[in-house]
């Protein structure tokens, strides 16, 4: 194991509660649609987009909005995020991570970042964490989101290390599938039945270490 592929949301902080509170805002004010709660989980973990379009569908409006349309929705919507999470701190990383980073880069672990927000940089900024990743795979250059194994790619690639020299860690199914499709070994933080693809769930970002995630990857790759 020479990389560790972190997620984001979920995984290093939890800003998923602003991003549906966006969503939300978005669906009321511009689209007369009033988002259940329980939607929340229909957009976790896949693009801006796709999160968009998902909700289009579900409204039954997807045919009145072209793409250029979707494409000014989709901006209004990442405008209301940021303003969700400008007073994001470090106070506002998860449990364990920062730990779990020193682990791994004391044991020469590179450390990379495959997230669907292009809003990443921004994120890991205003945690106090954007120094101590060695690259940040850019959402822009990928041409299939979350199931699909292209993000992961690009963040072993960003180091030029093979993919079966990573590992992955992830809190949706669709990361999960994507870690998997890329040929990494897969860690999932959550509920191990909803993650049961995975190669190992941990319930919390408290529960992961180095010594878990060098066991994982050996195992898999006996």
């Amino acid at each position: 194991m020479k990389e560790c592929v972190f997620d984001l949301d979920g995984v290093i902080t939890d800003t998923a509660k602003y991003h549906f509170a966006a969503w939300k805002k978005l669906a009321a004010d511009q689209l007369t649609l009033q988002l259940p709660a329980e939607f929340e989980t229909e957009l976790k973990g896949i693009s801006r987009i796709d999160s968009l379009i998902r909700i289009l569908n579900w409204g039954k409006i997807r045919e009145h909005y072209n793409d250029q349309q979707i494409a000014d929705l989709a901006a209004q919507k990442n405008d209301y995020y940021l303003k969700e999470i400008a007073n994001l701190t470090a106070s506002d990383i998860l449990p364990g991570i920062t730990t779990l980073i020193n682990q791994l880069q004391e044991h020469d672990i590179q450390l990379s970042l495959a997230s669907a927000s292009k809003n990443a940089p921004f994120i890991l900024k205003k945690l106090g964490l954007d120094d101590r990743f060695d690259a940040i795979a850019d959402p822009a250059k990928v041409a299939h989101s979350k199931p699909a194994p292209d993000i992961f790619l690009e963040g072993a690639a960003e180091i030029n290390l093979p993919p079966a020299e990573c590992i992955g860690i992830e809190d949706a199914v669709a990361g999960i599938q994507a870690i998997k499709a890329a040929g990494m070994p897969a860690i999932g933080v959550g509920d191990p039945h909803e993650l049961r693809q995975a190669d190992e769930v941990v319930t919390s970002t408290a529960k992961l270490s180095f010594v878990l995630l060098e066991s994982v990857w050996r195992r898999v790759n006996s």
